[in-house]
This record gives C-alpha cells, sequence and structure tokens, in this order.
C-alpha cells in the first residue's frame, strides 16, 4: 500500500481527493490537512504528500521547502510555468493539476512513489510554453488524440509517414510528454 497525506486548504476539495484515492486497491490515505503547519506537527508518515500550491499562512512551496525525505506532489487549480519550475527544482516529485481525472491523480501519485516525475499533461503544456505547436503540428496532435498511428495520419494528411514522425517527436517535445498517450490526453485536454 501506498501511504497517502493530503493537504488543501478546502474540506470538499481534501475529502473528495480522500474519497477518490481510498477507492483505489493500493493507495491508502494516511492524513487529511487544511494547512501546512497541520502537516509539518503531525507525526504520521507517508509515501507520498499531495500538497495544495496555494495554502493560506504558509504557501505550499514554504512546506515542500520544509519537508524533507517525502515525495511531494504538487496539486493546484493554475498551474504556471514559474511556479511548476520551481516547486521541480524545490524537490517535488510532480505537479497535477485540479482538473486531473482520479485514475491520472493516482498515477501520479504511483509514479511519485517509485521514483519518477509526474507532471499531468495539462501541466507539461504550460512548463513548455503552453505548447506553441505550428498548424501542422496541431493537425497530428488531433490525430493522436483520435488515436491514430503513424500511418493513418500520414494517409489522412497526405504526408509521408517520415514525416509525421518528425511531427510527433516535435509535438511530444514542446509538449513536455514522452508517450503519444500523454500527448492524446493534452489534445482531449484541448
Amino acid at each position: 500500500m501506498i501511504r497517502v497525506q493530503v493537504v488543501d486548504d478546502h474540506a470538499l476539495v481534501r475529502e473528495g481527493i480522500a474519497l477518490i484515492l481510498g477507492a483505489q486497491p493500493d493507495l491508502d490515505v494516511v492524513g487529511q490537512y487544511a494547512s501546512g503547519p497541520e502537516l509539518l506537527v503531525s507525526p504520521v508518515e507517508a509515501d507520498v504528500v499531495l500538497l495544495d500550491l496555494y495554502l493560506p499562512g504558509m504557501d505550499g512551496l514554504e512546506v515542500l521547502r520544509r519537508l524533507e525525505r517525502r515525495r511531494v506532489l504538487m496539486l493546484t487549480t493554475v498551474g504556471r510555468p514559474r511556479e511548476i519550475r520551481e516547486a521541480l527544482g524545490a524537490g517535488a516529485a510532480g505537479f497535477v493539476l485540479k482538473d486531473a481525472s482520479g485514475d491520472e491523480l493516482a498515477a501520479a501519485i504511483r509514479a511519485a512513489h517509485e521514483g519518477m516525475t509526474a507532471l499531468s499533461p495539462a501541466a507539461a503544456a504550460a512548463l513548455s510554453g503552453g505548447g506553441r505547436l505550428t498548424p501542422r503540428e496541431r493537425d497530428v496532435l488531433e490525430l493522436l488524440g483520435e488515436g491514430l498511428s503513424n500511418r493513418d495520419i500520414a494517409t489522412r494528411l497526405r504526408l509521408a509517414e517520415r514525416t509525421v514522425k518528425v511531427h510527433v517527436g516535435n509535438v511530444l517535445a514542446k509538449l513536455g510528454v514522452t508517450s503519444r498517450t500523454q500527448a492524446a490526453l493534452v489534445a482531449r485536454d484541448r
């Protein structure tokens, strides 16, 4: 079981996240806190801390800097590139936006627990400057979102398959994602 602590100043959000995560067979919410200081004085240990970026009094970045030996996923409604970079630079294991699905949040927690950096597709797009794609790259991204293969995209756009491969690589790089699936999630979110 992966032990998770949830820190968010909004009770409804905090409790909702705890319910969603509690339904996962491998996740156990061991603490819920309305502020950073509550977490910092808690004797409860967790494998992953889900920490809201915007907390009253002591913000999430300050709390993150005070936590030691814990994997911390930052959580927020709006992910600005500067804040995402600052959180990652301060040791955050990842960054998830509050518009993520329960499955995406659970996957990010698992990835953080395994020592990987977990960025939701929307956070990755924000980090890459909003994914400024060329018109052709936007076409390719849209078709990736439909689940088409490179060959099918090439046929649909009347391009060489090799050209599509280049466009797919550019799309992945600009969005800051590592897989076609993640790019498809970004396409769906758009």
